[in-house]
């Protein structure tokens, strides 16, 4: 494309030779020719258009692709302190692709009533739909099998207990239990239930901020 400044009207088919102004006409009766525009204009604007672009692309990105999320509570601790900040996924992931151990964030189950602000919770998926799970003493066991959580330290306690091995709880189809590392001092599946998968708003794969700090770490 050729630059506006660097292109003129055409003068029609009466135009003489170039320099000589219409046809039939001196010189001296030519009319001036428009003024240039500044050369500077064009680069100006396309950078203000690049920048533009750039700041809707972003924006879309964080709506449909990835979203960052601040930890408000110290239920995930030692895993995500306060105030962690973490990215999470969100497209190119469905509640279908979720396996044991993963942390995602949801949208807050309807029986939630452990207090706190409103708003997305973060766990970790402990059991998945159709499985059992219960726990005896701190150990959890998920399908009969003691679970296996390198996650957690080495004397964490459960807190409240999760159904007996003589009746185990069955995951409903469709749901999943959710437990905070905290096992203590977390609000979780044993108090509001299992929560739906199509609540699950997506999966943490990064944390960019940890203990007051820099620290990238992913999952």
């Amino acid at each position: 494309m050729t630059d506006p400044a660097d292109a003129r009207p055409d003068p029609g088919p009466d135009a003489g030779p170039p320099g000589t102004g219409p046809a039939g006409a001196t010189p001296a009766q030519t009319s001036e020719p428009p003024p240039r525009r500044p050369r500077w204009r064009r680069p100006l604007i396309e950078t203000v258009v690049t920048i533009l672009v750039a700041l809707l692309l972003a924006g879309l990105g964080r709506v449909f692709v990835f979203q960052a999320f601040w930890i408000p509570s110290a239920s995930m601790v030692p895993t995500l302190s306060v105030y962690d900040r973490v990215l999470v996924q969100k497209a190119f992931f469905s509640w279908h692709d979720v396996r044991e151990g993963d942390i995602v964030v949801f949208s807050e189950p309807p029986l939630d009533h452990c207090g706190g602000e409103a708003g997305d919770l973060v766990k970790r998926v402990i059991a998945l739909p159709g499985q059992t799970i219960y726990s005896s003493g701190n150990s959890i066991y998920v399908n009969g099998r003691r679970l296996a959580e390198p996650y957690l330290p080495g004397d964490d306690p459960l807190g409240p207990p999760i159904a007996s091995s003589q009746h185990p709880y069955r995951v409903p189809a469709g749901k999943f239990y959710m437990l905070g590392d905290n096992r203590a001092d977390s609000c979780d599946s044993r108090y509001w239930g299992p929560i739906e998968g199509s609540t699950i708003v997506g999966k943490v794969v990064l944390t960019w901020w940890h203990n007051g700090r820099p620290d990238f770490h992913t999952f």
